[in-house]
């Protein structure tokens, strides 16, 4: 549900009320969006500096699960923070592992530009069926970095949460954009207004689903703050910022308790808004890979970083569709449907994305280098 937070204001009638709620006079708050702003400047240490540009990545729910160990020289091992995970909807840890990915592969490029080559090494410790206290990962800085055009677009790539204009996506540009993944994951595209229609409606019924389920439902509510207050006392998560959705949060019309209940207003517009994105996508994108093991899971989010970046450089909007790959109960027939769309010869979609154009969108809060540094 995370999905149809951040525009909901679009359909209350910001300026009524607005109006309706004087706000002049607040004191200043903390910008949430400060570590996207010269990501690194002053930091000595390159391994600091790759951190403070990986922390960027996109991830679930925007849960920003890692955490940094630099006690080793030279070395940088990350762990999962466990107080970041989706047990709900994520119960098996797999998209928060694929987010990992992807912050690997964002450190592994600021590393590149520097001249450095951050050498990767997945749970050096071992798998395991759910993540543990064990790191996900263990990267090595040595001299030889090759620098790669991608990493330019890193501070423009975003999770575009809003409905796509009704612009086609040339299929050169699908093209260039499934041609960026490299790290073990396939990309799969479709324009095609048959198949994407088909795409769309398993896209919907993903959100209805996990709009039903209780369980689910509530945790990506939870993980919703709603208004520059609450956003600004939790830099993580799905954000709902800004004067209009101030002022609907004072006079009660938008709460995290109306999002997570069946009949309320809330709850049925932000259902409406997810509709609206899914009927707007002008193709998707997907990565499969052959087996589902961690390593697997985190070539992809590595390959979605890529992937990412590269429709970023093509002007085209991303927005990943998370509910119909979950893997809870209530999903299940669900989860084997977008597997026989998807992938008809077998192998695990990890990432199935909405793609389009669309207005530019403010990239998502982020907590910043020293809250994700666990030993210094």
């Amino acid at each position: 549900m995370s999905s149809s937070r951040r525009d909901v204001i679009r359909l209350v009638g910001g300026g009524a009320v607005a109006a309706a709620v004087p706000l002049a006079g607040c004191a200043p708050l903390p910008d949430v969006r400060a570590a996207w702003v010269d990501p690194g400047a002053g930091e000595a240490d390159p391994r600091r500096r790759a951190l403070a540009w990986a922390l960027l990545a996109p991830n679930p729910h925007n849960m920003q699960p890692w955490m940094a160990d630099l006690r080793e020289p030279g070395v940088v091992t990350l762990y999962a923070d466990p107080a970041r995970l989706l047990p709900q909807t994520d119960p098996f840890n797999r998209q928060i592992v694929v987010g990992c990915g992807a912050f690997l592969e964002l450190l592994r490029l600021a590393a590149a530009q520097g001249g450095l080559d951050a050498r990767i090494a997945p749970f050096p410790e071992g798998e395991a069926d759910r993540l543990d206290g064990r790191p996900f990962a263990r990267v090595t800085f040595a001299p030889g970095g090759v620098a790669d055009p991608l990493f330019g677009h890193a501070l423009a790539r975003r999770t575009t949460r809003a409905p796509f204009d009704d612009r086609p996506v040339a299929e050169a540009a699908a093209r260039r954009i499934a041609g960026a993944a490299r790290s073990g994951a396939t990309a799969g595209f479709t324009l095609e207004p048959g198949r994407t229609a088909r795409l769309k409606a398993l896209a919907y019924r993903g959100a209805e689903i996990e709009a039903h389920t209780p369980a689910a439902h509530r945790e990506s509510c939870e993980r919703t703050f709603i208004g520059s207050r609450d956003v600004a006392a939790h830099p993580w998560g799905v954000p709902l910022d800004g004067a209009a959705i101030d002022a609907a949060h004072a006079v009660g019309l938008l709460t995290r308790e109306k999002l997570e209940t069946p009949g309320t207003w809330a709850y049925g517009q932000s259902l409406a808004f997810l509709k609206g994105l899914a009927d707007t996508a002008r193709g998707f994108v997907w990565l499969t890979t052959a087996q589902n093991r961690r390593a697997d899971q985190i070539g992809a989010g590595r390959d979605y970083f890529r992937v990412n970046a590269q429709a970023a450089a093509e002007g085209v909007a991303m927005h990943p569709w998370s509910q119909c790959l979950e893997e809870y109960p209530a999903m299940a027939n669900l989860l084997d449907e977008t597997h026989r769309e998807l992938a008809p010869q077998g192998g695990r979609v990890q990432m199935f994305v909405r793609i389009g154009y669309a207005k530019p969108v403010r990239p998502a809060p982020r907590r910043g280098l020293a809250a994700q540094i666990r030993s210094a």
